[in-house]
């Protein structure tokens, strides 16, 4: 009895090694969206990460602006892949964020300058988290290419503030 609860230990430890071994040689796609009714109004994120592990997370965040909602997204997709890969396997995994606002892929880039002081923080954190990856990259698409994340931050906002829905 003892010997069988080991072997399916050592079953799922193998699995669970396998997968992260497959996550370190590949890069992990991310699409984000954050968004906000009224600016600043009621706001939510929207978060997909792709292959290996097809995981999708959305959080209502309160009261923001437009874009600090789409920092908001990229700081819960960064703090979620590291969750997945495991802390010691950040600096060999290589992070692509696809992101449908412009104005926060030129910021993240170091392109555009940063006004705000509440952006600041937000970039500072997302900054501190994007060293601890092998490479973080960041990709504006247009906002038809990131439907199912639009889709997270409406729904999450529509169960929020009472909008949407059947009743």
């Amino acid at each position: 009895m003892m010997l069988r609860k080991w072997r399916q230990r050592v079953f799922v430890n193998r699995s669970t090694q396998e997968l992260i071994e497959q996550v370190v040689k590949m890069k992990i796609e991310i699409y984000t969206d954050g968004g906000s009714r009224g600016n600043p109004g009621p706001a939510a994120t929207g978060v997909v990460i792709g292959d290996p592990f097809h995981k999708t997370y959305s959080s209502y965040i309160g009261e923001r602006t437009n874009n600090e909602a789409e920092y908001e997204a990229a700081l819960l997709a960064l703090q979620k892949v590291k969750s997945l890969v495991g802390k010691k396997n950040t600096k060999q995994t290589e992070v692509v964020l696809f992101m449908d606002s412009q104005l926060a892929v030129m910021q993240l880039r170091g392109k555009y300058k940063i006004m705000g002081d509440t952006i600041s923080p937000l970039f500072l954190k997302i900054h501190n988290l994007a060293i601890d990856f092998l490479s973080v990259e960041y990709v504006h698409i247009p906002r038809e290419k990131n439907k199912k994340a639009d889709a997270m931050v409406n729904k999450e906002l529509d169960k929020r503030t009472g909008r949407g829905g059947l009743f």
